[in-house]
This record gives structure tokens, sequence and C-alpha cells, in this order.
């Protein structure tokens, strides 16, 4: 399966899916931050990457379809896609969301979960649909809050799920 990425940030989820999933092809990633982590991980993989401006999507279309991709993976992707992009690509963009969705939608999610009294939080991989963190959930793991979480505490625990859910999805 070919597979394109796309990334705002360090990059961690980018490297743990090519890592944990040698059987498909990593054909592009696609990031919008000149300072991005994933740009150097990309190098590292061996992974064709382009920094593309969030606002430049109709570039991203083209890449992505220059390069035969069979599914994006929004993997840290901090920006809303247009609706344009997502038919573009019908059922074959999926995202890892850091939340039980539906609760939580948007940015904010592991801050929004402490700041709520719940007991329990976690991360949803699901399809990208044009209402924000709306679509079809393919998978969950549950993360416990912790009486003494802090925000970079629960999201590195979140984060460790994030990591073991969104390979299992590829597979």
């Amino acid at each position: 399966m070919k597979i394109g990425v796309m990334c705002s940030g360090n990059g961690t989820n980018f490297e743990n899916l090519v890592r944990k999933c040698p059987e498909h092809q990593f054909v592009l990633m696609v990031y919008n931050k000149e300072n991005c982590g994933a740009k150097k991980k990309a190098d590292n993989l061996g992974v064709p990457s382009c920094l593309i401006k969030s606002k430049d999507e109709s570039r991203i279309v083209n890449e992505f379809k220059w390069a035969g991709v069979d599914i994006i993976v929004l993997a840290g992707w901090m920006r809303v896609l247009t609706p344009h992009f997502i038919r573009s690509f019908p059922d074959k963009i999926i995202n890892i969301h850091p939340s039980l969705l539906p609760k939580y939608k948007g940015l904010n999610a592991v801050q929004q979960a402490l700041d709520s009294g719940d007991t329990v939080t976690g991360c949803t991989v699901h399809m990208v649909t044009e209402e924000l963190d709306s679509g079809r959930i393919l998978y969950q793991a549950y993360v416990p809050i912790r009486d003494d979480d802090t925000l970079e505490s629960l999201s590195h625990r979140i984060q460790k799920e994030e990591h073991c859910i969104l390979p299992l999805i590829l597979k």
C-alpha cells in the first residue's frame, strides 16, 4: 500500500508508522511548518518529503495524486482540511486524535479532558470527513487520568497509545 502522511510537528507518529509498518511504502510526507521535526525524521528514514503551506491545498492534492497514494494519514497535521481536499481522496484519509471521540473535538483536547473532571481519556483513529473529528471511528485506546497528571504527563501517555493503535489500523 502506498501511504502519504501529513505532519505539522515533531513527527513521532510518522516515524513510528514507518518503523512499525515496513510492509507499506511511504511515498510522501507533506509538512507545513519550516522547522517541522518530521522533516528530519523523513530524511533519516529515506521518505520523500516536501514543505507546502497549509493554504496551498491544491498543491498538496496534486503531490499526493502524483505519488499515487492509497491512503493519507494525518499524523499531527494541525490544520483543518477543506471539503475540496477531503473530496479529492474519498474514504482515504485517516486521523489520529488525542481524545475519545466524540468527546473533545478540535484543538486542546488533552487540556479539555484534564479540565473536565473525567477519570479516563484516550485517543482515536478515525476516518476524516468534512465535519471536524466526526468520521467513522476505526479504533480507540483508553488512558486513565491520574490525580497528579499535568498536560505534559497525560499527553505523553496518550501519545504512547497513539503509537500502538495507528500502526494497527494500517496493518
